[in-house]
């Protein structure tokens, strides 16, 4: 009998079953294998990527959220006459050997430090810090025109900053290297005593906020100056050239309206910051070597101010001034209803009747 069925088909022989042919890829198959390869490692290193790249920008993000972020920005895109320098004399500062040096270094090195800017109320960048880095870079364009000095490394204000912060922040630096006077820091406390954001009228308040930093004596001798400046204006001419000791001894000695008439007009007549101080001297060994008991007159001089609240309305008044701070927005309200309220006010001030 044939060992074939009738399909034709003979047994299959074990042995020869048992070799198999080889599945080695051909060529086309091992380049599909590549390319398979190759794409999911492609992917994973994309995954990769992109997982480093949100890290990368939610760092960036909360660098620039905080204020660390440096950006160049052109000198002409700045503005710095929203917040009020605190030095004195800024023209001389400007000529000075001082700013020359600066100058030269930057000439030399480049920017080293960078300013602080803040967007102003007119949208556009204001210098917080920095002044005299931008005022030598400003002057070494307009001297070369070279486009390096064109542009000036600034960090960017975060958010809403208030406003007595930013006075902080501007004579935060200085008073740190000690570059500040006592009669400059005791101007910006008097200057921001003016500025209507501020919610503090009176400067020697002002100074404990302003120069928190500094040892309590410290903040004594800037009220002492605060006192000086603010009683003989602007016929002190040359209030930086002042020493402490003689400042301080000068605001002591001053006791009464009539004093400070007489003072003011012997300092408006002096010519040169050594006969200002010549007259101050003076002032002070009188008024010590005279020992004479204060005038009654001066004794019965009111408070410079004294506040008080109506309801949630702070009432702050002083010589000529009376300032009211409430949660009331009185620039939405109707011109004449303010002027009614205002001729209220003048009319009980003036002896009129009393509004209940």
């Amino acid at each position: 009998m044939s060992g074939k069925n009738k399909f034709g088909f003979a047994p299959l022989d074990a042995a020869a079953s048992a070799k198999r042919r080889p599945r080695e890829p051909g060529p086309m198959g091992a380049a599909v294998r590549d390319v398979a390869e190759n794409l999911q490692e492609t992917t994973e290193a994309k995954i990769e990527q992109r997982r480093r790249n949100a890290e990368d920008a939610k760092t960036f993000r909360q660098a620039q959220g905080e204020g660390r972020v440096l950006y160049q920005i052109p000198l002409s895109d700045i503005f710095t006459d929203d917040l009020p320098r605190d030095r004195m004399a800024l023209d001389e500062v400007a000529q000075s050997d001082e700013m020359e040096e600066l100058k030269s270094s930057i000439r030399d090195r480049g920017q080293r430090e960078p300013v602080e800017v803040y967007v102003g109320p007119n949208g556009y960048y204001q210098l917080k810090k920095g002044w005299r880095r931008f005022t030598a870079l400003s002057q070494l364009f307009t001297e070369t025109k070279d486009e390096r000095f064109g542009t000036i490394t600034a960090r960017v204000e975060s958010g809403d900053g208030d406003r007595i912060s930013r006075y902080v922040d501007m004579v935060e630096e200085n008073v740190v290297r000690e570059d500040l006077s006592f009669a400059e820091m005791a101007q910006v406390a008097i200057t921001a005593a003016r500025d209507a954001d501020v919610d503090e009228v009176d400067p020697a308040e002002l100074v404990s906020r302003l120069y928190s930093a500094l040892h309590k004596t410290k903040r004594s001798y800037i009220k002492s100056f605060v006192f000086l400046l603010s009683a003989l204006g602007d016929d002190l001419k040359w209030p930086k050239s002042i020493p402490r000791n003689l400042g301080v001894d000068a605001s002591r000695a001053l006791r009464s309206p009539d004093q400070a008439v007489a003072l003011r007009a012997q300092l408006a007549a002096s010519a040169s910051s050594e006969e200002q101080n010549t007259v101050l001297r003076n002032f002070v060994a009188t008024s010590q070597s005279s020992n004479a008991p204060v005038p009654a007159k001066a004794l019965a001089e009111p408070k410079q101010k004294f506040e008080f609240y109506v309801g949630k309305t702070k009432v702050t008044a002083r010589q000529g001034e009376c300032r009211l701070v409430s949660e009331i927005n009185f620039a939405t309200m109707p011109k004449k209803q303010l002027e009614d309220a205002v001729r209220a006010f003048e009319e009980v001030l003036n002896g009129g009747p009393r509004i209940r």
